[in-house]
Order: structure tokens, then C-alpha cells, then sequence
């Protein structure tokens, strides 16, 4: 009989801890990171935003995630994880602005010169830009948190609009937006951590 109590008291105690076990995980907020051809309609409904103004080319807004970032230096290169999102961002960036052709020729040779010993980095998506955005200026005058670089004010994204544009976000001012591929923004790579 105390076999059997013992047995069922253990089977209740990884049945009951498992719950338990598998919200930890489950905290981390999954972002898409896979680039698709996007429509406003599509971009005004990405989750974990707040629109403070609609626009029939994207809108005015910020995230409604609360990051967990860390800045660290791995192999001389600064990186900023947000541990909330899984991602590890490239600390700044581009330091010109480029057409989005050569943005994908940025993080080509980003990728070739292993950037802080990792060679997997790429355009974020609108979905990843946009978690960037905070709800009020920092310190910089910019709507993105003071770990990472204040130059790049406006950055590419992987997503296209169409065949000739592409969906940018801004720090300036909180806008997302398509623009003209042939248009100069910066870049800001970012990586999926394992």
C-alpha cells in the first residue's frame, strides 16, 4: 500500500509540475521572423502593438512588450538580447543609409565577417522592427530604448509591399510604413537565438 501511495504522490508531482514547467517557456513572446509580402491592412494587425494612429500606409504606434534587454560584447561586437523575445539584435547597425538591395548585401557581408561570432543574422521582420518601438521618447528623443545606437532612425525590414517596396519602421517619430526599395534606410540585423 505505501508502494502504491509513494508511486501516485510521485505521478501527481511531475503531472502538477509540468504546468508549471511548460509556462516558463511559454512566457517568451514568439515573434515571426520570415519575410512576407504584407498589406496594410495585414501590418495594422500584428500582434503585441498599440496603433496611436491608423494610416492607409501603415500607422503611428509602439510595442506593447516589455522587453527584458541585456547589452553584452561577445567577440569585441556589442549585441543587445531581449530575453523576452528570443532575439539578440546588433547593438546599431548600419552606420550609412542604402537602398534595400544593398541592405541585403549588408547583412550578406555582416553574416561573412561572423558578427560576433555568428553568421545567421538578417533584416528583422515588420513584426520584429515594430517590437522595437516604445511608447515615449528616451533619452535620445527617439521611440526605441537607450541600450541601442541612436543613428539608425529609421530601419529596413524583410517585408515587402508589393514588388517595389518595402515596410520600414522609424525611431524618429514611431511611424511604420512602406517606402520605395529604391530609398536609403538604415539596417539593423538582428538573429533568432537557439
Amino acid at each position: 500500500m505505501r508502494k502504491y501511495i509513494l508511486h501516485i504522490l510521485i505521478i501527481s508531482f511531475v503531472l502538477f509540475s509540468m504546468p508549471f514547467t511548460q509556462a516558463a517557456e511559454d512566457a517568451r513572446i514568439n515573434l515571426r521572423s520570415s519575410f512576407e509580402d504584407l498589406s496594410a491592412s495585414q501590418v495594422h494587425a500584428i500582434p503585441n502593438i498599440s496603433i496611436r494612429k491608423w494610416k492607409p500606409w501603415g500607422f503611428y504606434g509602439y510595442s506593447t512588450i516589455s522587453h527584458d534587454y541585456k547589452v553584452e560584447t561577445i567577440k569585441g561586437e556589442k549585441v543587445v538580447i531581449d530575453h523576452v523575445t528570443g532575439l539578440m539584435w546588433h547593438q546599431s547597425g548600419s552606420r550609412l543609409h542604402m537602398n534595400w538591395t544593398k541592405a541585403k548585401q549588408w547583412i550578406k557581408d555582416l553574416n561573412s565577417s561572423e558578427y560576433a561570432g555568428y553568421n545567421d543574422w538578417r533584416l528583422p521582420t515588420v513584426e520584429e522592427a515594430v517590437s522595437l518601438l516604445e511608447k515615449a521618447k528616451k533619452s535620445d528623443n527617439l521611440y526605441i530604448d537607450s541600450f541601442f545606437d541612436k543613428n539608425q532612425l529609421y530601419i529596413w525590414t524583410g517585408d515587402s509591399y508589393g514588388s517595389r517596396t518595402a515596410w520600414v519602421v522609424s525611431f524618429r517619430n514611431g511611424q511604420v510604413t512602406w517606402i520605395r526599395i529604391d530609398f536609403r534606410n538604415y539596417v539593423r540585423s538582428v538573429r533568432t537565438m537557439k
